[in-house]
């Protein structure tokens, strides 16, 4: 029996990503001290394409501030996985209740060059009606949705090269306009959703995409 509020297209992805084995170390995960999980939470929008929930974070933060982000935070003591910690993160910057979340998989680890270990959740909204956002003014100032499929396209999309380590790669920026507001996601948050569309689609993106190896997350054209 289909989920209340999800289509086909929604139960064929539930069932692609819950079968499907990534190829990376979890034992090793488990000895990092300094981890973090975001939610990458899919539902479908009206006209049947897959949209994924960012957040824009409050401008009095004290790192970060005012840039779009996906929901999630910092791992607590008393999280028993990540799966725990994006959705209880979530929950407190948005009010997403877990309950309307259908957890999928965890996307391999990124990693940042402060020592920050990123686990990427994907999880399914099948009832977006349900989901009346409560912001949580402290940490968020503007939710907004996007469709997932413009991680791969070139469309409003630019790129900036950058160094690292002596390691030439390049930095994405994707603009975003809703309403009369203008959003841009870049850096790894860019790469991170680069990387669920490119698995979640099951394509590659338009563009080079040549992220830092810092960053992790999958090899480039793996699938």
């Amino acid at each position: 029996m289909s989920r209340r509020g999800s289509s086909e297209r929604l139960e064929c992805l539930i069932g692609h990503l819950r079968t499907s084995n990534w190829n990376w170390n979890w034992n090793w995960m488990k000895k990092k001290k300094k981890r973090a999980a975001v939610l990458i939470c899919v539902f479908e929008g009206p006209d049947g394409s897959l949209r994924v929930i960012l957040t824009k974070r409050a401008s009095s933060l004290s790192t970060h501030s005012g840039e779009v982000a996906l929901p999630g935070g910092k791992s607590d003591q008393s999280d028993p996985d990540d799966v725990h910690t994006a959705f209880r993160e979530a929950k407190e910057e948005i009010g997403l209740d877990p309950s309307l979340v259908s957890f999928l998989t965890l996307l391999p680890p990124f990693h940042t060059k402060y020592g920050v270990t990123i686990i990427p959740v994907v999880g399914v909204l099948s009832d977006k009606d349900a989901f009346t956002p409560i912001l949580n003014s402290a940490e968020v100032e503007a939710i907004f949705d996007v469709p997932l499929e413009m991680f791969l396209k070139n469309d409003n999309r630019r790129a900036e090269e950058k160094e690292w380590m002596g390691e030439k790669h390049l930095v994405h920026y994707f603009d975003y306009e809703v309403g009369n507001n203008k959003y841009v996601i870049w850096a790894i948050t860019a790469a991170i959703l680069i990387r669920a569309a490119t698995l979640v689609l099951q394509r590659q993106p338009d563009f080079l995409e040549q992220r830092p190896k810092i960053w992790g997350g999958m090899a480039e054209n793996d699938t």
